[in-house]
């Protein structure tokens, strides 16, 4: 039977993200996204709590290849340098040929508040299973958070440019730079201070 068929949340997804694009968010119903490939609505919802959670499928594998990637840091690395590590680790799950789908589902996003906050809620629990793994390798709650929280914004901006129309760079080569306009920042940053507090009277 149709409904039985292997492959069914990717399936509903492609529908979905058509459906979505040509009558809109709000306008496509779960039944209709069902149905566009030759499924049942119950079997909509028993891959998907709502047909919002259809942009979303495949969340752990985003947070999986993070924690895949601190694992895969040497024991001696620091926090921000497991990070760079889990970074390099999420970036190949998104490979040019990815580039179009990602687009037509960031367009979608960013039309629907609640779409767009369901995206930061996603983020920050990322950002947390990223703190909780880092400390688990020893950093601490401090150096950890602050270091989970810096990775996850550079996965979002080198993310947010892989996106643009123009843009023909891989997000492994956009993260890189990102991380490294982040780390000369910082460095700035400490000369700054270093320098202020020796000129203190």
């Amino acid at each position: 039977m149709a409904r039985w068929q292997p492959g069914a949340p990717e399936r509903l997804q492609k529908a979905a993200l058509e459906l979505f694009t040509t009558r809109g968010f709000e306008q496509t119903t779960a039944a209709e996204i069902a149905q566009a490939v030759g499924l049942t609505e119950r079997t909509f919802f028993r891959h998907f709590s709502d047909k919002r959670e259809v942009l979303f499928h495949g969340q752990q594998l985003l947070v999986q290849a993070f924690v895949d990637g601190v694992a895969a840091a040497p024991p001696e690395a620091s926090p921000l340098e497991v990070v760079a590590f889990a970074l390099r680790s999420a970036s190949l799950l998104f490979p040019d040929e990815r580039r179009p789908h990602s687009r037509t589902r960031q367009s979608v996003i960013d039309r629907h508040p609640a779409l767009r906050e369901r995206e930061r809620h996603k983020m920050t629990t990322l950002a947390t299973t990223v703190a909780d793994a880092l400390r688990t390798r020893g950093a601490g709650e401090i150096e950890a958070k602050l270091a989970a929280e810096s990775g996850i914004t550079v996965f979002g901006i080198s993310f947010g440019l892989w996106l643009r129309e123009s843009e023909e760079r891989s997000l492994a080569d956009l993260t890189d730079e990102v991380f490294g306009e982040l780390l000369k920042l910082a460095g700035k940053a400490a000369d700054g201070v270093r320098a202020s507090v020796a000129e203190a009277p």
